[in-house]
């Protein structure tokens, strides 16, 4: 498909989402919304992205992250949340990993030894952090138990505690980067 087609596309599904009065939210640049005096009102995403990387196991945990990361004013990205039903997984998950501003690596003793998806994302997000300047933080490890996470991490980068009591991990996490998003705009004006 060239790309006019699909531009001319996508024009289609967000004026058909728009005249059923609903938004429309295209992951990644923002919201259109059906406006009485504007016809339409677009809103831009300008909060930070955070990947949420977990094991099934840890899912509530996971998902409790993700209320409390929207709550301070952050877009987490979570698969349960985001994925859509037919969506290429695989692919939109290393997209959003690719578009995220943070990569939060939830490690557990269910984690650190498992293999799939969780270890893969992990690789991915180390791929994309060399692309990133050196001086910005990308690559959050939190630790929801006593485990040990690969020393390819703890070797390099310093990680969260999130046990014995998880708010001042959680804290610490928003803390970090609230200061690192202001730091990054300061760094560009």
């Amino acid at each position: 498909m060239d790309e006019t087609l699909a531009s001319q596309e996508l024009q289609q599904i967000v004026l058909r989402g728009l005249r059923a009065g609903r938004q429309v939210e295209i992951e990644g640049l923002g919201i259109f919304y059906p406006d009485r005096e504007l016809g339409v009102r677009f809103e831009p995403i300008s909060l930070a992205r955070v990947f949420i990387a977990y094991v099934k196991e840890d899912e509530s945990q996971a998902s409790r992250l993700y209320a409390e990361l929207t709550a301070a004013g952050f877009s987490p990205w979570m698969d349960v949340q985001k994925l859509l039903p037919g969506q290429n997984w695989p692919r939109a998950i290393e997209a959003a990993i690719e578009n995220s501003d943070f990569f939060v690596a939830c490690f557990s003793s269910k984690s650190v030894r498992k293999r799939g998806g969780f270890q893969a994302e992990i690789r991915y997000a180390l791929d994309c952090a060399r692309q990133i300047p050196l001086d910005q933080i990308f690559l959050v490890p939190v630790r929801l138990d006593s485990c040990e996470p690969p020393r390819a991490i703890s070797n390099e980068i310093q990680y969260i505690d999130f046990f014995p009591d998880r708010r001042p991990g959680v804290g610490r996490l928003i803390a970090m980067m609230r200061r690192e998003v202001a730091r990054r705009k300061d760094t560009f004006q």
